[in-house]
């Protein structure tokens, strides 16, 4: 696999925000309110939390040019929750405007980074500028996919899908060591546990499963000591805001 660098990542969020942009062209008001790919989301929903998302890391920079940290989401994860349920029934053209305001402004900030810039700490997954530059990627491009508008997991490129593979290996369970098989291509393993399950099936197919997307092709297959098995169950997305502790 080739990682992506502070080098390469702008040309993929720009290409990223450009399929956001051109799926919205193709929306109209009543397909706002239609059910999304996401359980119990509309469309409406994901478009509110694309706005969200790429305001939440456009403000992660303007902290970390100043050596700063703050919050991903203004009032955490309950602020975000309710910024999304009260924009999910706004107008196309409301959408239209907050999400291409938003995704703009944070790849303009992406794209002012001087090369120093990208290893400023941020507050997300208490990481760098590049982890949240990958991080608006991952948003972009899989809730593109959410919407189901006919731009699904089949069409993610091969350096996004493999940028998956890595960033989504804290979903193996510790008993699992996965064995990716892609069709045509070189195999990779996922974990380290004692239990080995060959995933075989198309690239996007496999990154859509570990994404915790329906696979578009319907190509995977799951075996274990060379039986067929059910496709294991995967731990929880690697969460992006830390859980706050209980008393």
């Amino acid at each position: 696999m080739t990682p992506i660098t502070a080098e390469t990542l702008p040309a993929e969020l720009h290409k990223a925000a450009g399929t956001v942009t051109r799926l919205l062209a193709k929306m109209d008001d009543s397909s706002v309110t239609g059910p999304s790919e996401l359980p119990g989301w509309s469309r409406g929903h994901v478009l509110a939390h694309l706005t969200g998302i790429a305001n939440a890391m456009a403000r992660q920079l303007e902290y970390a040019r100043r050596g700063e940290q703050i919050e991903l989401y203004d009032g955490g994860m309950e602020g975000r929750t309710k910024a999304i349920n009260l924009a999910a029934g706004h107008s196309l053209a409301e959408h239209t405007a907050s999400v291409t305001t938003a995704v703009e402004s944070a790849v303009a900030a992406f794209d002012a980074l001087e090369p120093g810039d990208w290893q400023a700490r941020i507050s997300y997954r208490d990481g760098t500028v590049l982890d949240g530059g990958l991080a608006l990627w991952r948003e972009l491009t899989i809730h593109a996919a959410d919407l189901g508008l006919g731009f699904g997991p089949e069409t993610w490129s091969r350096p996004f899908c493999e940028h998956l593979f890595g960033f989504l290996e804290a979903r193996v369970p510790g008993e699992y060591r996965f064995v990716l098989q892609p069709t045509g291509l070189p195999p990779l393993t996922l974990g380290s546990g004692g239990t080995s399950i060959a995933i075989t099936g198309m690239l996007t197919d496999i990154a859509a499963w570990l994404a915790g997307r329906e696979p578009s092709l319907g190509s995977l297959r799951a075996t274990a000591a060379a039986d067929g098995v059910d496709l294991p169950e995967l731990l929880p997305w690697p969460a992006g805001v830390p859980a706050q502790p209980t008393h």
